[in-house]
């Protein structure tokens, strides 16, 4: 939790600790990355069971709108989504990363590339505490965190897979769309499971 918010403080001497630390991928996993999800989605399902959220955020037509209370049960299925897809989405960025290193003609661990995505994705998972309130709207929160996202990853892949200068641009902007779609397409998802269209 204290190193998602030095990263988007003091992300270059961050970085070169966890770059030092060479974060093995079940501690980066338990250690970082799961704490940062639990609380962050603590937050927004107790905000969500308080306050609500607006309706027509949520796909409601604007006659029908107000704020719409959620039921236990469709906040757990929300959480459980929630927790779910960002964790597919951090394992997926992470071979995709991994993948992309490997047209840059560099050979990295699958850990070195999840410890990258794991760290970069924790300012995002960290701004959806926003979600907590009524009147913020999904996408602007997304937006913000995408963008703290993108800002950390600038620094963590030079960092951490330390690719040849000429291809770190490349590399990072490659990374940083496909990690961006596949957040995108999870927050679609888990935002389509909030509003009851699917039920699980």
């Amino acid at each position: 939790m204290i190193k998602a918010l030095l990263l988007i403080i003091l992300p270059v001497s961050t970085w070169q600790r966890i770059a030092q630390g060479r974060r093995k991928f079940l501690t980066a996993l338990f250690l970082s990355l799961l704490p940062v999800l639990l609380v962050s989605e603590a937050g927004v399902l107790a905000g969500l069971r308080r306050w609500g959220k607006w309706g027509d955020f949520l796909g409601r037509p604007v006659e029908l709108g107000g704020r719409i209370t959620f039921s236990r049960h469709q906040l757990i299925t929300y959480g459980v989504a929630e927790i779910a897809s960002s964790l597919l989405v951090v394992l997926l960025g992470a071979m995709l990363v991994m993948a992309l290193a490997r047209t840059f003609v560099s050979r990295h661990k699958f850990s070195e590339c999840f410890a990258v995505v794991a760290y970069s994705f924790s300012p995002f998972f960290l701004a959806r505490l926003c979600d907590a309130w009524s009147d913020m709207h999904p996408w602007a929160t997304f937006a913000i965190g995408i963008a703290l996202m993108m800002g950390t990853l600038y620094y963590g892949v030079p960092s951490v897979l330390d690719p040849d200068p000429p291809s770190a641009f490349g590399l990072y902007l490659g990374s940083a769309l496909l990690l961006a779609t596949l957040a995108a397409l999870a927050r679609y998802v888990t935002l389509l499971v909030l509003s009851g269209k699917i039920t699980f």
